[in-house]
């Protein structure tokens, strides 16, 4: 498996991440750990997280994902094995968030204790803060790297005019760039990524990692009707989706599936590795075959007229 390069971070990721949401909520720790030793086993090695997974479970602050990844490093001294992608700025069980100073040079310390670890590879802006400037935020992250506890940073969930923005600043003021972008992505949300975004990550050559990459599990097929929405608890995410260009978008995947002797979601998740810009989609799973699906899906290799079918289908 050849690996790719995350923006000029210098730092090398497989063509896909796994999604460390489900960590401590929809997967145990006991499944989560079934699940990060096969990653390695298989050389997917890259793991993003948050500090904020997952603050929506009741009785849950925040933190719950990081410490199990926490807990599996220490238990397995695999620290050197995986690439490690955290976030700050969303709301946390305690109210605070934002990109302030302040609350990262804090939030950081708690999440290296959540993890276990002195050093995390990619941490991410979750959101952007238009109440702190960009100097403000830019500079805490560059104070971070300088200490040697986070090798490059991101960000997710920018505008085109914000991330330009943060460029230019960092350009300015001779700051650490954000060396890449957590954008929502996937088949069924093109024209959030695509008109604006794209371009200007190829332009100054960002690394993209989408997230959502088989919109909440629609791209799955698994949701066809909404009597199949209570199949898991992100099923009422897709409810939107059940239209006639989403099935469309599924009718394509179907057939191109059964081209490759493959399934809908391995298909969409090869989809995205075949744009010019993405650098590895980010997608969960909660078991070790939904697991061995993600991997076939980076391995899936699409032709022009795949790629044009899907295209097609989901314009």
């Amino acid at each position: 498996m050849q690996k790719r390069d995350l923006g000029r971070s210098g730092i090398k990721i497989p063509p896909l991440m796994f999604g460390g949401n489900v960590f401590g909520w929809t997967a145990d720790e006991a499944t989560s750990f079934r699940l990060l030793d096969r990653l390695v086993d298989v050389g997917f090695n890259a793991v993003d997280t948050a500090d904020v997974y997952s603050v929506w479970v009741a009785g849950h602050q925040g933190g719950e994902s990081e410490a199990v990844i926490g807990n599996w490093l220490k238990r397995r001294g695999a620290r050197d094995k995986v690439v490690v992608a955290t976030k700050v700025g969303g709301q946390m069980g305690s109210g605070e968030r934002g990109l302030s100073k302040n609350w990262i040079t804090r939030e950081i310390e708690s999440s290296l204790k959540r993890l276990q670890t002195d050093y995390i590879d990619l941490y991410q802006a979750h959101y952007d803060d238009p109440c702190t400037p960009l100097e403000e935020t830019l500079g805490a992250f560059a104070g971070l790297i300088e200490q040697g506890k986070v090798r490059a940073i991101g960000a997710s969930n920018y505008s085109a005019a914000r991330l330009t923005e943060a460029l230019e600043t960092s350009k300015r003021l001779n700051l650490p760039r954000y060396e890449s972008l957590q954008p929502h992505y996937n088949l069924m949300e093109r024209a959030l990524f695509e008109p604006e975004l794209e371009p200007l990550c190829v332009q100054e050559g960002l690394g993209v990692i989408p997230y959502f990459s088989l919109a909440a599990g629609f791209l799955t097929g698994k949701y066809r009707s909404e009597a199949d929405l209570s199949k898991s608890p992100r099923g009422g995410d897709t409810k939107n989706y059940l239209n006639e260009r989403g099935f469309c978008i599924l009718g394509a995947l179907d057939k191109v599936a059964l081209r490759h002797a493959a399934t809908p979601a391995q298909v969409a998740i090869a989809w995205l590795i075949t744009r010019p810009s993405v650098t590895a989609p980010i997608a969960s799973a909660t078991s070790l075959g939904q697991l061995q699906d993600l991997v076939q899906g980076a391995e899936l290799t699409l032709d022009r007229e795949d790629i044009e079918a899907i295209d097609r289908a989901s314009a």
